[in-house]
């Protein structure tokens, strides 16, 4: 609908006060009274958060860019004819006098009326369908009223001007009339020294002032002027009241439960220097809450850290964090988040893992677009994607990385301040997801654009070389901003788990985090798979490496690539996945490994392409086309890349018949690994991107080998661009979904299921469309899902067998199988029942271990030759008899 905004000149307008009595929709700031916080209060949201300061008990703007806001998230307006008043005391910071450099100060109205609220909270600094009104006062005393919905929609500016802009009192004043609205924006002079000015107006249109509302500080067009604000009141029928949106101090937390220790790190605002230091944890009985913990409050990053050890396991536990704002008049005021630790599910038939990999939130027209150009429109608060999966009903979340992209998710990353720019982004992340992650147990680990790269090669922690920057740096190897900033990082996302395996910091004592979880039975294996990566532009010269991607023709990456001494996991990593794989002691009977990407590359591009800069342009086809002419590639930014390293990772996962979950590379992908020959390792979950903006796809010029009939042509046996093995089951290429919007959808976008069965040893892979809703039984995309034993991911083929097994006295026992000539474990598995064959891979003599880690009962037999044929019983009685 196609809205009109009519200048009345002259408009008689009757004006109705703020005096009276309060209705419980009205609103009055309480700055005056807060002590100094970089962050506005619990009622608002800041674009951005380093834009923005609580300062001498005023709200100040910090940044001297165009249209920065404050929304208030408490209350909005109504679609209704209703009248409504708002003021606010404002002034500059800084000098008095009047300036022509432009910019100003005011109220933004009508913001997002069809979004989300949390949505409609991001609107600033732009134009476009829904942006709003934003009536104010400029640098030169003059009112204003401006059409946010059209590119310099100037719709009317006052004839005469303040003669000085010191603190004054801006006020809007909307009275129905009509089918729209009587508008009158006064500014007046606090000092009662000069005279005020008016600008009336008439708009047309009911609904156009319906949305959400802020103060704007705009210093556009060279101007460095910038406002501090107090005093903000607003009331009226048309306000709409909603207390329950206030954001903050807590934002949420996330939280892992593993061997009876529960682990809990709280997420709060910028806090300030009079605020607590510490964050309660209470847990309920039903009638009172009861303080169990105490934990300081962590900056920068502003997380508290709870371990409890003792955890009773056995229930679920309703918990609550508790914290208390300080005020300037000695009170303080509680604020509370919580939800429930849910009892560890050891006797559930399935456990269900839901899996996500970039959050990216793009721009609304109103919003900062970065440096992305396409205008996708709004996806957060990724609301759809939660409600979807929660009809999923996990046991447990695993997000791969790329919690936040430092550009245009939803605005251009602020190197300057990068500390806050990050949390401005990553609250963003628990205002999506935090009601998943507040009763889950979860993982989160950050991936390259969570640390401001666009790819990482961590190279054990060290700086990028001084003196570059871009892909030259990254190419270089390191990380590019302090570890100060990299720890900050990874305390937001990853200190609510286990403690690591061996704490050792990395280079520049960036800290590591790569553990263990059981949950549910399910052994989960955390790794950091770009941390220890080497960087392969120093270790490849010939390949004339750039942003990973050799651009030398005479390159083969297949034969070229494998250089002597590149490192992926690193010794430290594969030592912890050695010890891991054959743990199965705390009742666990599956191993899954969570990492930020696979160990293959699954894409494709096309023949004339020489990386993956191409990919955003390329057209999507229809769900019959395939796109012709491509090549399989050699991006070194997968794990594709170290072969040695990628192929001693597969070997050592393998050992414990662990199935992979990652994500990263923005194409849901179900692949098995191969090692010496197609699937003798592992299978892998590749999930789809939340929001993705980069399409990857995967159209191969063969079909690959051993392709069943009715399998997608892309599917069977391949070899990548690194010549690693690998066997593709179901890809979720990006396609004309005829799903609206087409900009979001077409780009397969997503989320993975994985379904692991305890009494059958099953494992189902799934890859789900976004828009699918499970409830109304829609389904995960093609291919999918991909379903197949345990014992399948060490698939190599048997050369030799061992004496059958058949245990008594004992349930589900764990079987562990040595080569005596090298000493190393060959595997180790918790079987389902109580019979069990193992096969070998070579001949020779081994010793077979049987029994319950949990109770310290392994009984070993030694010196046990295996033979070409199935040999006779091995009896092992744990009866006592």
């Amino acid at each position: 609908m196609t809205r009109i905004l009519t200048l009345v000149a002259g408009l008689a307008v009757l004006l109705v006060g703020c005096s009276g009595e309060r209705s419980g929709k009205d609103f009055q700031s309480s700055w005056t009274n807060s002590p100094d916080r970089r962050w506005a209060g619990p009622e608002y949201w800041a674009n951005r958060v380093q834009d923005w300061q609580v300062k001498d008990g005023r709200l100040e703007c910090t940044a001297e860019l165009p249209v920065r806001t404050v929304h208030l998230l408490t209350r909005r307006l109504s679609g209704g004819l209703d009248r409504f008043d708002m003021s606010v005391r404002l002034g500059p910071i800084g000098s008095a006098a009047t300036d022509s450099a432009g910019g100003g100060a005011g109220f933004l109205v009508g913001a997002g009326a069809d979004l989300d609220y949390r949505a409609a909270a991001l609107i600033h600094n732009s134009y476009g369908e829904g942006a709003g009104i934003y009536a104010g006062i400029n640098s030169g005393g003059a009112l204003f009223i401006r059409d946010f919905e059209i590119e310099d929609g100037w719709i009317a500016v006052s004839e005469s001007s303040l003669q000085t802009m010191g603190t004054i009192i801006l006020s809007l004043h909307a009275e129905p009339e009509g089918d729209g609205y009587a508008l009158e924006l006064k500014a007046t002079p606090a000092a009662e020294t000069g005279q005020p000015v008016t600008l009336r107006l008439g708009l047309a249109g009911a609904s156009r002032l319906a949305g959400s509302i802020a103060l704007v500080c705009d210093a556009r067009r060279g101007a460095t002027r910038r406002f501090w604000f107090d005093t903000w009141r607003m009331s009226g029928e048309a306000l709409e009241a909603h207390e329950s949106r206030g954001f903050g101090p807590l934002i949420g937390s996330q939280h892992t439960l593993s061997r009876g220790t529960l682990k809990l790190t709280a997420q709060l605002m910028p806090v300030g220097d009079a605020d607590a230091k510490s964050v309660e944890l209470q847990v309920s009985d039903g009638s009172s809450w009861t303080t169990i913990a105490s934990a300081p409050v962590m900056t920068p990053g502003y997380t508290a850290t709870f371990m409890l050890e003792g955890w009773d396991d056995s229930r679920d536990v309703p918990y609550r964090l508790a914290y208390e704002l300080s005020s300037t008049d000695g009170t303080a005021r509680p604020y509370h988040t919580g939800g429930t630790v849910r009892r560890d599910p050891v006797d559930d038939q399935e456990i269900v893992v839901a899996a996500f990999t970039g959050n990216h939130n793009t721009a609304h027209p109103g919003v900062d677009r970065g440096y992305f150009p396409w205008d996708y429109g709004v996806w957060f608060p990724h609301a759809d994607i939660v409600a979807h999966v929660s009809a999923h009903q996990p046991h447990f979340l695993f997000f791969s990385g790329d919690q936040v992209y430092q550009g245009a998710s939803p605005t251009a990353a602020d190197f300057s301040n990068p500390y806050q720019d990050y949390l401005y982004k990553w609250y963003l992340w628990y205002w999506a997801f935090g009601e998943l992650t507040a009763n889950i147990p979860s993982v989160s680990i950050p991936d390259d654009h969570d640390v401001y790269h666009g790819n990482i090669w961590g190279a054990g922690g060290v700086a990028t070389p001084p003196g570059i920057s871009g892909a030259a740096a990254q190419d270089a190897g390191g990380y590019k901003l302090p570890p100060e900033f990299v720890n900050m990082v990874q305390r937001t996302q990853a200190s609510h788990l286990p403690d690591p395996y061996d704490p050792t910091p990395v280079g520049q004592g960036i800290e590591v985090y790569y553990t263990d979880i059981v949950y549910g039975g399910v052994s989960f294996a955390v790794i950091e798979d770009r941390k220890f990566k080497s960087a392969p532009a120093p270790l490849l010269p010939a390949g004339e490496i750039w942003n990973g991607w050799p651009q030398n023709p005479d390159f083969d990456a297949k034969t070229d690539a494998d250089a002597p001494g590149a490192v992926l996991l690193g010794d430290r990593q594969l030592a912890f996945l050695e010890d891991w794989a054959a743990d199965w002691s705390d009742g666990a009977w599956m191993k899954v490994v969570l990492s930020q990407t696979i160990f293959a590359n699954v894409a494709t591009l096309p023949d004339s392409a020489t990386s993956g800069s191409v990919i955003p342009s390329l057209q999507i086809l229809g769900p019959a086309d395939y796109a012709e002419n491509e090549k399989l590639v050699s991006d070194m930014d997968s794990n594709g890349w170290p072969q040695t390293g990628r192929n001693d990772a597969l070997r050592t996962m393998r050992k414990g018949f662990a199935v992979h979950l990652a994500g990263d590379q923005h194409l849901g992908s179900t692949i098995q690994y191969g090692v010496g020959d197609w699937g003798d390792a592992g299978f892998a979950l590749c999930v789809p991107s939340i929001a993705n903006f980069w399409p990857r796809r995967w159209y191969p010029p063969v079909p690959g080998g051993h392709r069943s009939a009715s399998a997608p042509r892309y599917a069977g046996e391949y070899e990548d661009g690194f010549a690693n093995k690998m066997t593709v089951f179901a890809v979720s290429n990006p396609v004309r979904s005829g799903v609206e919007p087409g900009a979001l959808h077409d780009r397969a976008p997503g989320y993975g299921i994985a379904r692991f069965d305890r009494q059958q040893r099953t494992i189902s892979l799934e890859a789900w469309p976004r828009w699918a809703d499970p409830l109304a039984g829609d389904g995960p995309y093609p291919g999918w899902p991909v379903s197949f034993a345990q014992t399948d991911n060490y698939g190599h083929d048997a050369v030799a067998y061992l004496p059958r097994l058949e245990v008594s006295g004992l349930a589900d026992p764990v079987v562990q199988v040595v080569s005596e000539a090298t000493g190393e474990v060959v595997y180790t598995l918790r079987i389902s029942g109580a019979s069990f064959t193992p096969t070998v891979f070579a001949g020779g003599s081994y010793t077979i271990r049987v029994g319950e880690p949990d109770s310290d009962d392994m009984r070993a037999f030694t010196g046990i030759r295996s033979t070409s044929t199935p040999q006779e019983t091995l009896a092992i009685d744990f009866g006592g008899n």
